[in-house]
């Protein structure tokens, strides 16, 4: 009588095991190309070609120092914190409000909306890239910030709303009477209500945009021209044509447009594994 109690046990040790193991080798397997820049770009390029998966004798971490200041990395960086954090707070802002309307207010259309801003997400967005020129350049928005920032709102702004509009559609209506109740206007209960209640949805479309527009690459080279303005992706691009024979200054500026990503990812990676894996509002 006491076997089969123990087989499930071990069944369930077995399990768990297997789960662990395939966790494990996936964290490895993600977490190395990672490691592997970053040591890389603590070494010289001579000390690299002598053996490319030594570990750092020597840390040289001047070699930041000379990335940042000498390769123009520090304007890099202000723009696309400029150009991705102003994105990211518009379109998340702006998605919020219109996933709001099409999950709550019923109106004719409704459904129309919805459907072509999830259709929107299918097509590649290269096939706008030159209606996009032309229009930036007929209103004077070519080769600025603003330009920019407001294509990166337009690319976003579909997914953001997909995003959000199922988890919004999930909260209970008695919350909404009892708002109505209290005499609460539609934006009282949007600001007090719902962007509270689906904080842990709206910070993963904040995160998930923010690591989109910070690594995007096509969108900039082709509608900021001036050196000034550029973002960190087109000028790390820049920044291998100068060192291309350079390997460990190449990973040392690849380094400085990762960090930021981590950094997000390591400080909210809770909220955005809640906003993913929550299935209704309690």
């Amino acid at each position: 009588m006491s076997i089969g109690p123990g087989l499930d046990t071990l069944r369930g040790l077995c399990r768990s095991g297997g789960l662990m193991a395939v966790l494990v080798a996936y964290t490895v397997y993600s977490a190395l190309p990672f490691v592997w820049v970053g040591t890389m770009s603590v070494r010289t390029t001579s000390e690299i070609s002598a053996d490319h998966y030594a570990w750092p004798s020597t840390f040289h971490w001047s070699k930041f120092k000379v990335a940042w200041a000498d390769s123009n990395f520090d304007q890099y960086f202000m723009n696309s914190t400029i150009v991705v954090v102003t994105a990211v707070l518009l379109v998340t802002l702006i998605g919020a409000a219109a996933a709001h309307c099409l999950s709550r207010y019923r109106f004719r259309g409704n459904r129309l909306i919805y459907f072509v801003l999830f259709s929107s997400i299918i097509f590649p967005p290269q096939i706008i890239l030159i209606s996009l020129f032309q229009v930036l350049v007929e209103y004077d928005l070519y080769n600025t910030r603003l330009g920019l920032i407001m294509v990166y709102i337009g690319l976003q702004l579909p997914l953001t709303v997909y995003l959000l509009e199922g988890f919004f559609a999930r909260i209970p209506q008695d919350l909404f009477d009892a708002a109505k109740i209290d005499g609460y206007s539609d934006l009282e209960i949007f600001v007090r209500l719902v962007l509270p209640i689906g904080m842990p949805a709206v910070a993963t479309a904040m995160i998930l945009n923010f690591i989109m527009l910070w690594n995007e690459f096509l969108f900039a080279v082709v509608l900021i021209a001036d050196e000034d303005l550029r973002t960190l992706p087109v000028g790390i691009q820049r920044f291998m044509g100068d060192y291309f024979q350079d390997i460990g200054m190449i990973a040392t500026g690849m380094m400085i447009s990762i960090i930021p990503v981590l950094i997000v990812y390591a400080f909210f990676s809770e909220k955005l594994i809640q906003g993913m894996t929550a299935g209704a509002v309690k």
